[in-house]
């Protein structure tokens, strides 16, 4: 491939929902010079999705009543009404992805991987395969998915991420082990025993049985419906064993077996490969550097507008974003950050009636500048104790 040089105004790395939804809140503020990479294809993440996995948050078409629907990158569509479905498949999202790309005429180059950015002057260079592109703001929306925590311990590596499973029903083997008890954990567990295989799933917590009020930190109301559903089952509960607080700290592999040792060095044995469903890194990459990280070692993002605190004019979305100890890892929840990107670059860039082009997005919640109200989730209410009692499971 010949090589290119390329120059843009704004650069957006990530053509998934968190690189579109800036794109298209840009091109709504007045914002043209735009330029979407990626280095595989729009929506490229949500095609990997195992086949069985579909959105955890529900899909309702509402626009006409002011409410957007939930999946939605823009004020202006609909997953649900596009697709006709309530929880969409992965697959099936990656072509609402691209339909809103159209709809917006967003200019998106797949095949390109950035693999280094640096700033010279007031000037961004970001280094690709396939040459250089130069901007004058960059936007890094380039998500988590192909960026798992296969390394998290040692011994991890014997393990099977559970990114990497196309299709659950595929694996070979009767028992399986699943290391992790949140979404993606709790997921292959419910998709597998589907498959009429056993599962023993090991949690470092008791998420299943979690109030917390913040939805990041608790399994779904669709989840635990799910593990309601399967829990009162007969001939498939008995397949799925729940192993809360364990900590998996070694894996060791054998001749057709695998031992997994928890924070007691209590083994565990699998007979199949284990599965590691533990989460991703941030997906920052190849501008880990460019920002700052604090005490844990999670980023940083200015409060006004998800800025770099040390790299002026490059910007964060997607769903490593986190203020105030508040989670932004649902599409609903950093889309709230959208025409908060959108506002400040195209304010900067001296565009006229920022703020009137943008009232759409502020109607529809994606200019959420008021991050106190992501620090109190409690409800009203009490919550009922409707969540599957801690007696049905192990331990």
């Amino acid at each position: 491939m010949s090589e290119m040089n390329l120059q843009t105004g704004v650069l957006i790395v990530g053509a998934g929902p968190a690189g579109l939804g800036v794109a298209a809140a840009l091109k709504r503020a007045g914002v043209q010079d735009i330029l979407v990479i990626d280095a595989r294809e729009i929506g490229a993440s949500f095609r990997q999705w195992p086949r069985q996995m579909s959105l955890l948050t529900p899909s309702f078409h509402s626009n006409s009543f002011g409410l957007t629907d939930l999946n939605a990158i823009d004020p202006e569509t609909s997953p649900a009404d596009f697709l006709r479905t309530q929880h969409p498949e992965g697959r099936h999202y990656a072509d609402y992805l691209q339909a809103v790309a159209a709809h917006h005429q967003l200019p998106v180059r797949t095949g390109i991987r950035v693999t280094s950015l640096k700033k010279e002057g007031d000037m961004f260079i970001a280094c690709t395969e396939n040459g250089e592109v130069r901007a004058d703001y960059v936007v890094w929306s380039a998500g988590q998915f192909f960026s798992p925590r296969e390394d998290a311990f040692p011994g991890a590596h014997h393990a099977i991420h559970s990114s990497k499973v196309a299709d659950w029903s595929s694996l070979i083997g009767e028992d399986f082990t699943v290391v992790g008890g949140y979404e993606s954990g709790v997921d292959a567990a419910l998709n597998l025993v589907e498959a009429g295989k056993s599962v023993r799933l090991l949690s470092r917590g008791e998420p299943w049985s979690s109030d917390h009020p913040d939805p990041s930190r608790s399994l779904s109301p669709r989840t635990l419906d799910r593990l309601r559903g399967l829990l009162r089952t007969k001939g498939k509960a008995s397949k799925l064993e729940l192993v809360k607080n364990t900590d998996v700290r070694h894996i060791e592999e054998g001749e057709g077996w695998w031992i997994l040792r928890d924070q007691d060095d209590i083994p565990h044995v699998s007979k199949t490969r284990p599965i590691l469903a533990n989460g991703y890194h941030s997906g920052l990459g190849p501008v880990g550097d460019l920002f700052t990280h604090d005490g844990n070692g999670l980023p940083v993002f200015s409060e006004e507008a998800d800025e770099s605190t040390c790299t002026p004019g490059l910007f964060y979305s997607g769903p490593a974003l986190v203020h105030r100890n508040a989670l932004f890892c649902f599409i609903y929840k950093f889309r709230a950050r959208f025409g908060v990107i959108a506002y400040e670059i195209a304010t900067r860039l001296g565009k006229p009636e920022v703020d009137q082009k943008l009232i759409a997005y502020l109607k529809a919640g994606f200019m959420n500048s008021d991050l106190d109200c992501c620090t109190n989730c409690e409800c009203a209410i009490e919550s009922s104790d409707s969540a599957p009692e801690p007696s049905s499971f192990t331990q």
